[in-house]
């Protein structure tokens, strides 16, 4: 079974403000493209299986989130429905818990 990926309107405002970022630091229009659709296909590899990703936990306990890292950025995306939801794209050395709202 696959799971069909949604992003939540936050997760797709991280994307528009990653690919900027991509953007201004690269000078490449074409870079900021390739670097979000390939972080889009690292998440798209958990749709067969997403229970594979990495478990995020706080204080020990599993938040209910999992993740994948893509070079600089974090997707986490809980199994909700028989879907996968991308609730957030962040920058892997940002305070995402609290981000998250886990702290």
């Amino acid at each position: 079974m696959k799971y069909p990926i949604m992003y939540s309107p936050a997760a797709v405002r991280d994307l528009g403000r990653t690919w900027s970022e991509v953007s201004d630091a690269s000078k490449s229009v074409d870079t900021a493209d390739r670097y979000v659709e390939e972080l889009m296909e690292a998440v798209k590899k958990k749709e067969e299986f997403p229970a594979s990703g990495s478990p995020l936990y706080y204080e020990d306990l599993f938040t209910g989130y999992y993740y994948v890292v893509f070079k600089a950025n974090i997707a986490f995306y809980r199994i909700d429905g028989g879907r996968v939801l991308v609730d957030r794209v962040l920058y892997g050395k940002s305070e995402y818990l609290r981000k998250l709202d886990l702290e």
